[in-house]
């Protein structure tokens, strides 16, 4: 990749980022508990996209191994497309509170880690009767491979934490080429390695696929994606998660 394209891509990047910043609904006044949330990648070549967690009801349902993927999820696992799913759980009975990152979190020594950090801190409350949190994150450098957490139970106490590994999955919505052309577009720049196209941020009804999510496979190497540089060990957990009740 040229220099000019690399940082062309790379403002991509944070001007996507910029994109995803919506209101998030609240708990109600007086009844909320705090926590603090700290998520870290642990690939060496996976961006993820700003993070969208959710406080809820055991009643929600975000995502589920096994199943088909909601149109929200399918959204962000193709084209990192935060909104949908976003405005959906916001309009969600059962749902508390909603929150959405600015920001990728890119690994440590990438093109990308210059402009964004690996790992991200922020707060999110509940309701008393909000006692799961969820997460859906994109793997960036992927057709339509994700991360998140499904219905991970909430602290009850003040002080109280606990830290659990995100795996990967494949939301079985887009068929994997692993070719730039598929993939959204900041996966280039973020991590140094191109093809010269442009990439698109919109699903390709001729790539879709009609699967239920499953875990991830990994990076094959078919076409533009480089195992060695881009893939993961698939059994191991892309992502990290500490939750902290803090009031």
């Amino acid at each position: 990749m040229g220099t000019r394209r690399q940082v062309l891509t790379v403002a991509a990047a944070a001007a996507l980022a910029a994109l995803f910043v919506v209101p998030a609904a609240s708990a109600a006044p007086g009844d909320a508990r705090t926590y603090q949330v700290t998520v870290t990648n642990l690939t060496a070549g996976q961006p993820l996209t700003p993070v969208l967690f959710a406080t809820h009801r055991a009643s929600v349902d975000v995502f589920t191994v096994g199943l088909s993927a909601s149109f929200g999820v399918k959204e962000i696992a193709e084209n990192g497309n935060l909104a949908p799913l976003a405005e959906a759980l916001g309009a969600t009975t059962g749902v508390s509170e909603v929150f959405q990152g600015g920001m990728p979190i890119v690994p440590a020594g990438t093109p990308g880690s210059a402009m964004f950090p690996d790992s991200v801190t922020f707060e999110i409350s509940g309701d008393r009767g909000a006692r799961s949190l969820s997460w859906v994150s994109m793997l960036i450098c992927t057709n339509d491979g994700f991360t998140g957490l499904d219905s991970l139970g909430l602290p009850r106490h003040i002080g109280a934490s606990v830290t659990v590994g995100a795996a990967g999955y494949d939301a079985g919505t887009e068929l994997n080429t692993e070719d730039f052309a598929d993939i959204v577009p900041p996966c280039q720049g973020l991590i140094g390695v191109s093809s010269g196209e442009p990439g698109t941020g919109t699903s390709n009804p001729t790539l879709a696929e009609g699967g239920v999510i499953h875990h991830h496979e990994g990076i094959q190497g078919g076409a533009d994606l480089v195992p060695e540089v881009h893939g993961w060990d698939v059994s191991a957990p892309v992502a990290e998660v500490t939750v902290e009740r803090i009031a």
